[in-house]
């Protein structure tokens, strides 16, 4: 199947317009895993018909390395020039799988005058199924034994809890939480730019804890909904020796195998 993806340059010079803005990110711009899930994506957005375009090469990092390492001048620096961007477009809807993305375009670009309706994409494909125009059904997933584990800046940080698991319900599949979910969710370890620098002393890595308790409940796929989750699970799923019998997968991901996309 060939991606359709179109840029939002590509479409002003034939005066269209994009009904949202995908905000690829970072993760799923450069790193290889996170490129399966950004295709698993647009697959869904091909599919669905969606009048959608990407930034492309005007695409640049949203800052929320920066601000969580603690430097805010860089960060609004990134903002600033990616407000400008999105602005000459006339941008007013962005989708994106990253969390962190996510949460920064939503709750920090506005006080940087970035005001824009910012969803994450499991909230977009829920939307799609209530509109009818994406059907969901089990496929390969149909009763598949899955967790789900709550990406931080999603969760926590933004009350979005439901979304992905009624997705993974849509998929026929038998949905088992972990210990620590929802409200009470752990970090996977690589918010707050952790991911970008070594661990601090301890006995355990966080994502090893954290896997741990995904193994403990008997489930065959880790389901998640951030890139960065999606590597420090895998990773802590290595480490335990059980990437033979145990897969981490992004919500997207299966919803476009379970319809053959």
């Amino acid at each position: 199947m060939k991606l359709e993806v179109p840029t939002l340059a590509s479409l002003e010079a034939q005066g269209k317009k994009a009904e949202v803005v995908f905000w690829v990110g970072c993760a799923g711009s450069f790193d290889e895993r996170a490129k399966k899930i950004t295709k698993a994506f647009v697959k869904i957005l091909n599919h669905t018909q969606t009048p959608f375009a990407v930034l492309g090469t005007e695409e640049s990092c949203t800052g929320d390395p920066a601000k969580r390492a603690g430097n805010e001048f860089l960060f609004q620096m990134q903002a600033l020039q990616n407000i400008t961007t999105l602005d000459r477009y006339g941008v007013t809807t962005i989708v994106t799988t990253c969390p962190h993305c996510f949460n920064t375009l939503k709750n920090e670009y506005p006080e940087l005058g970035g005001h824009y309706k910012v969803l994450h994409h499991t909230q977009f494909l829920k939307s799609l199924i209530k509109e009818g125009r994406l059907k969901i059904e089990g496929g390969a997933y149909k009763g598949k034994r899955i967790t789900y584990h709550d990406p931080c800046y999603l969760a926590r940080a933004n009350n979005i809890f439901e979304a992905p698991r009624e997705l993974i319900k849509k998929l026929d599949a038998e949905l088992v939480e972990m210990k620590s979910c929802k409200t009470r969710g752990l970090c996977c370890g690589a918010g707050g730019a952790q991911m970008f620098k070594d661990a601090e002393q301890g006995n355990k890595e966080i994502n090893s804890e954290r896997t741990e308790q995904a193994l403990d409940t008997q489930a065959e796929i880790i389901a998640a909904a951030c890139p960065f989750c999606t590597t420090m699970l895998t990773d802590g799923v290595k480490s335990a020796q059980q990437e033979s019998k145990v897969h981490i997968m992004d919500v997207a991901e299966m919803i476009a195998q379970a319809q053959n996309l």
